[in-house]
């Protein structure tokens, strides 16, 4: 039986573990956090992030958790709407195989479906690694020592495995932060089955309303000292940034008040690394090739990920170099693509001015027209495939 340690029990690590698992690898998962998160924001799953899942057996679970579609109220300032997309405009450009959950219920749906299949250890970190061409030797901070075929770093941008391997030298950080975070009871403001969204220069506020435990925030702006913005900690930082606003985001950072380590806070990075493994060890996920949120498809990419290395691992048996070689070829093309399209993505999030903004509210009347729909929905399909 191969053997394979993976750093990090989020998305990605899940994901591989549970791909392993199918061809009867032996899965050791270390997680630095004490114990499993919750919460986090939508995801999308669509294109090969949707086959991976169906693939890892995950529809059935996540059927029971699927958000559904949602109408989005594009609002000004006051809270008063702007335009409104109904449902149908995401339905055409998303397509019939497409799921959205919340991040947290994905990573529920993959730990349920792994645990017995996976030895998960949290509050462990890696100590040190050595590896040669046969083996790679893992020593944990639990004082034991892993000897292993593979050592898949899935432990996100700020990886510790990426930079004990590959060096410091391979984050890009962009001048944004971005939070998100749950909303246990909905925001009055915003209507039921419905997001409402401000889009401003620089900056983006978009709260959804699917019911109670169903709600969540999300904001993203532009700043100069993103790390200055991280100390003054969530509640602080989004104040000064949209404490202008009216609508929902005052109750949305009333109710982070209350939890503020509920939310995700960090600054927006890309990751860029010229090979994503050496040796034995493989970098997967955020940890490889961070696309940001701004690409909003981080958690279908960790899937495929996942999915095509244990298929690359199968195919090419006891040569493990040749496979990682072989996924990486494969793999990379979309993450470029990807990358990309989240460079432009910061126009429509962030737009850098009002001409901007402007331009962003046309494109979106303009898709919501019915002849438009199935232009957007086809365009869609081809830069999904």
């Amino acid at each position: 039986m191969k053997r394979a340690v993976i750093v990090g029990a989020g998305i990605a690590g899940l994901a591989t573990a549970l791909r392993l698992a199918q061809d009867e690898w032996h899965t050791l998962v270390v997680e630095r956090a004490p114990a499993r998160r919750s919460g986090g924001y939508l995801v999308n799953l669509l294109g090969t992030g949707y086959d991976a899942a169906e693939r890892l057996g995950l529809i059935p679970a996540l059927s029971d958790r699927a958000l559904g579609l949602f109408t989005t109220v594009l609002v000004r300032a006051d809270g008063r709407p702007k335009l409104t997309a109904p449902s149908a405009v995401a339905e055409a450009a998303l397509g019939p195989r497409t799921m959205t959950v919340f991040r947290g219920d994905l990573e529920t749906a993959l730990y349920e479906a792994v645990r017995d299949n996976a030895d998960i250890r949290f509050g462990t970190t890696v100590s040190s690694i050595n590896q040669d061409t046969d083996r790679v030797e893992i020593n944990l901070s639990d004082g034991t020592t892993e000897d292993a075929d593979l050592l898949i770093g899935t432990d996100g941008v700020h990886s510790a495995t990426r930079t004990a391997m590959f060096g410091p030298d391979h984050r890009v950080d962009l001048p944004y932060v971005v939070a998100a975070f749950p909303i246990t009871h909905p925001v009055a403001a915003v209507p039921e089955s419905s997001a409402t969204t401000f889009i401003g220069p620089g900056r983006t506020a978009a709260i959804v309303n699917l019911g109670p435990q169903r709600s969540s925030a999300f904001f993203t702006y532009r700043c100069a000292n993103p790390g200055r913005e991280l100390k003054r900690g969530p509640v602080d930082a989004l104040r000064a940034a949209f404490g202008d606003l009216a609508g929902g985001v005052p109750e949305a950072i009333r109710h982070l008040e209350t939890d503020p380590a509920s939310a995700y806070f960090d600054r927006v990075s890309q990751v860029d690394i010229p090979r994503w493994s050496t040796g034995r060890t493989v970098l997967l996920g955020d940890a490889a090739w961070c696309v940001t949120l701004f690409a909003g498809h981080g958690a279908a990419l960790a899937l495929a990920g996942a999915d095509q290395l244990g298929a690359a691992l199968q195919r090419h048996g006891p040569d493990i170099p040749s496979a990682l070689a072989e996924w990486e070829t494969d793999l990379r093309p979309e993450i470029i693509k990807r990358q990309a399209l989240a460079r432009r993505g910061m126009y429509q999030y962030a737009p850098p001015s009002q001409f901007h903004v402007w331009m962003n509210d046309v494109t979106i009347r303009a898709i919501t027209l019915p002849g438009i729909r199935g232009l957007v929905r086809r365009g869609i399909e081809r830069q999904n495939r």
